[in-house]
C-alpha cells in the first residue's frame, strides 16, 4: 500500500510539475518579450531624432536625384521635385509617358508613395515608366499660400515633360490623400499638363457620407468651426503643427492607437520590429504649414466644400471648374476607409454631372474602384494594394487613356489557367473597366437635402465665430505668444513627447540596450499551443472590443448631437 501512495504522490509532483512548465515557458517569453519591446521603443525614438536632425527628411527607398527645388522659385515653397533612380535590374523606357507621384501634406514627412519596393513609385517603375517624386521640407517657406504650392507643381510637370520629349504621352500624375485635390485643382487650371491622373484616398466631396458610419465629418461642426484652426495657428506664430492632424487621424481609430499597434509589435516581437521601425520612421515624422495653408483647406474644403460647387478662385480671379480636366480621372476609394469614405472619393460626380451624358459632354472619363476592406492609409502603402490595384493601373495606364469618355468602374480579378491571353498578362491580376452609370454611386449612399441645409449652416456658423474670434481674441494670443513659448509648446506636444521619451535621451532607457541583447542571446519563444498565449489572445480581443465599443459609442453621441444641433460637416 505504501509503494501504491508513494506513486500517486510521485505522479501527482510530475503531474503539478508538468502543468507549471507551460506557465514557467509563457513568464520567461513574456518577460524577453517585454524587454526587446521596450528596445524597439528606444530604437523608435531614435530613428525620431535622427529624421528630425535631417534637413530633408523622407522614407523613399530610393536614391534620387534633385530636379527642381521649390525654394527657389519665384515664388518659393518647400516642395522639391526629384527623378527617381531606377534600382539595378529595371530598364525604364524613355519613350514611354513618365509618372509623377505627388506626396500628401497631412502632418506626416514625405515619401510614403515609395517606403518599399511594392509602393507607387516600385510598380511604375517596373512597368518600365521613369518615375518622379513631388516630396516638401519639413517647414512652409514664409508666405506660402496654396495657390503658391499649385504654381510649383506646375512648374514641376512642365520641367518633367521636357525632360522626356520622345514621350507618347503627357506625364500620368498620382495624388494620394491630401495631394489628391491638389492634383485636381491644378488640373482644372493647367490641363494641357497632364496626362491620367490618379487619386487614391482623396476627399473631393468634403460634407457626403452616410448616417452611422464614419463621422469623422461632424467633428468640425461640433467643435464650432475653423476658429480652432486659427488659434492653433496663433499659438505657433503663424505656423500649424502637423503633428495636430496626425493626432486627428490617431484619434478615429483608438483600438488601434492605444493597443493593436503595440500589441502587435509586443506578440511578433521577433519578426515585426523591421516592419514596425519603417512604418513609424513616417508616421513620427511629423511637418509644419503655415497658418493661411490650412486655414485655406479648412475653411474652403472640409467646411466649405467649395471644390466641387466651383466656388475657389485664384488670386487673379480665375475659378476651379473640374468640368476643365480633360485627363481621364482614376478614383481609387475603399469602404474601410474611415478618413476618406467613397462618399466623399466619389460625390463630387454627383455634385458636377447630372448623368452620364453630361460627362460624356464634358469629354471626361473617370475610372473608379472601391476596395471592400483596406484602411485608408493602406490604399497607398499597403503592398497587396500595390501589387494589385496599383501595379494594374500602371500597367493599364494606356488602355485608360484611350477609354471613350463617361463612367467606369475598374473591376479585377485573378489570373488563371482560364484567363484569355494570360501572355499579355504580366502580373496575377487582370483588369476591366465596366461601363457604369450615377445610379451605381448614388447607391453607395450620400445626404438628404435636410443634410445638406444642415452643413451649410454649420458652416455659415463656422463662419462667424471665426470673424469673432479674429476680432476680440486673436490680437491677445498673438501678443501674448513669444517665440519661445510657441517653440515649448511644439517640443511638449504629446507626440513628439511619446518618441523623445524613450530614446537614448532619456537616461533611464540606457539599461534597457544591454538587457535586449540579453534577452536576444537568450531567447526561448514560447510554443504556438501554449495555453497562456491563447488566453493572451483572448484578452487582447477582449480590450480592442472595448476601445471599439467606446469608439462606437462616441460616434453615436457626435452623431446625434451633430443632428440636433445642425451641424454636419466632415
Amino acid at each position: 500500500m505504501h509503494a501504491d501512495q508513494n506513486k500517486l504522490t510521485q505522479d501527482n509532483l510530475m503531474g503539478s510539475v508538468s502543468k507549471l512548465f507551460p506557465a514557467v515557458d509563457y513568464m520567461i517569453d513574456a518577460a524577453q518579450r517585454t524587454i526587446l519591446f521596450w528596445d524597439v521603443m528606444r530604437q523608435r525614438g531614435n530613428a525620431y531624432r535622427e529624421q528630425l536632425a535631417k534637413t530633408a527628411p523622407n522614407v523613399l527607398d530610393y536614391q534620387v536625384e534633385l530636379v527642381v527645388d521649390g525654394r527657389k522659385l519665384d515664388r518659393p515653397v518647400n516642395y522639391i521635385l526629384v527623378r527617381v533612380v531606377p534600382p539595378k535590374g529595371i530598364d525604364v523606357d524613355p519613350k514611354r509617358r513618365p509618372f509623377v507621384v505627388i506626396d500628401p501634406r497631412a502632418g506626416h514627412g514625405p515619401g510614403i508613395g515609395g517606403f518599399k519596393a511594392d509602393s507607387e513609385i516600385g510598380v511604375a517603375l517596373k512597368a518600365g515608366h521613369s518615375c518622379y517624386f513631388v516630396g516638401f521640407l519639413p517647414d512652409p517657406m514664409p508666405g506660402q499660400t496654396i495657390e503658391d504650392i499649385a504654381r510649383a507643381e506646375a512648374i514641376f510637370l512642365e520641367k518633367v515633360i521636357a525632360l522626356h520629349p520622345e514621350a507618347d504621352e503627357k506625364p500620368c500624375v498620382i495624388g494620394n490623400c491630401q495631394a489628391g485635390w491638389a492634383v485636381m485643382m491644378l488640373a482644372a487650371l493647367r490641363p494641357e499638363l497632364f496626362g491620367p491622373i490618379i487619386i487614391a484616398g482623396s476627399p473631393l466631396s468634403y460634407w457626403a457620407g452616410v448616417h452611422g458610419k464614419n463621422p469623422m465629418r461632424y467633428s468640425g461642426g461640433l467643435l464650432g468651426g475653423s476658429w480652432l484652426t486659427a488659434l492653433t495657428g496663433d499659438l505657433g506664430r503663424g505656423k500649424f503643427d502637423g503633428a495636430w492632424l496626425v493626432q486627428n487621424f490617431e484619434s478615429q481609430n483608438p483600438a488601434n492607437t492605444l493597443w493593436s499597434k503595440q500589441y502587435n509589435l509586443y506578440a511578433n516581437i521577433d519578426t515585426e520590429a523591421s516592419r514596425y521601425l519603417g512604418f513609424e520612421r513616417w508616421w513620427g515624422g511629423h511637418v509644419n504649414l503655415n497658418a493661411e495653408e490650412i486655414q485655406f483647406i479648412v475653411d474652403e474644403l472640409f467646411i466649405g466644400n467649395n471644390l466641387a460647387a466651383g466656388k475657389i478662385q485664384t488670386s487673379d480671379g480665375t475659378a476651379i471648374d473640374l468640368r476643365n480636366i480633360r485627363s481621364p480621372i482614376v478614383v481609387f476609394c475603399s469602404k474601410g476607409d474611415n478618413i476618406t469614405p467613397p462618399q466623399q472619393a466619389l460625390g463630387w460626380i454627383l455634385d458636377l454631372y447630372d448623368d452620364v451624358d453630361e460627362i460624356r459632354s464634358y469629354g471626361q472619363t473617370i475610372v473608379y474602384t472601391i476596395h471592400e476592406t483596406v484602411g485608408h492609409l493602406g490604399i497607398f502603402v499597403s503592398a497587396g494594394v500595390a501589387r494589385k490595384e496599383h501595379g494594374e493601373f500602371s500597367s493599364n495606364i494606356d488602355l485608360i487613356d484611350v477609354l471613350p469618355p463617361g463612367l467606369y468602374e475598374a473591376v479585377f480579378e485573378a489570373k488563371t489557367e482560364n484567363t484569355i491571353n494570360t501572355d499579355s498578362v504580366s502580373g496575377d491580376w487582370v483588369m476591366r473597366c465596366e461601363a457604369r452609370t450615377l445610379d451605381d454611386i448614388r447607391a453607395l449612399g450620400g445626404n438628404d437635402p435636410q443634410d445638406e441645409r444642415r452643413f451649410a449652416t454649420a458652416a455659415r456658423l463656422s463662419e462667424i465665430n471665426l470673424s469673432l474670434y479674429r476680432t476680440f481674441v486673436q490680437p491677445m494670443v498673438r501678443s501674448v505668444v513669444s517665440e519661445p513659448l510657441a517653440q515649448w509648446m511644439y517640443q511638449m506636444h504629446s507626440l513628439r513627447m511619446q518618441y523623445e521619451l524613450f530614446s537614448d535621451q532619456n537616461p533611464l532607457m540606457a539599461p534597457v540596450r544591454a538587457q535586449a541583447q540579453t534577452a536576444r542571446d537568450q531567447r526561448k519563444p514560447v510554443a504556438a499551443d501554449n495555453p497562456f498565449v491563447a488566453l493572451q489572445e483572448q484578452v487582447s480581443k477582449q480590450i480592442v472590443a472595448s476601445l471599439d465599443a467606446a469608439r462606437d459609442m462616441s460616434e453615436r453621441i457626435s452623431e446625434r448631437l451633430a443632428d440636433a444641433s445642425g451641424c454636419r460637416w466632415r
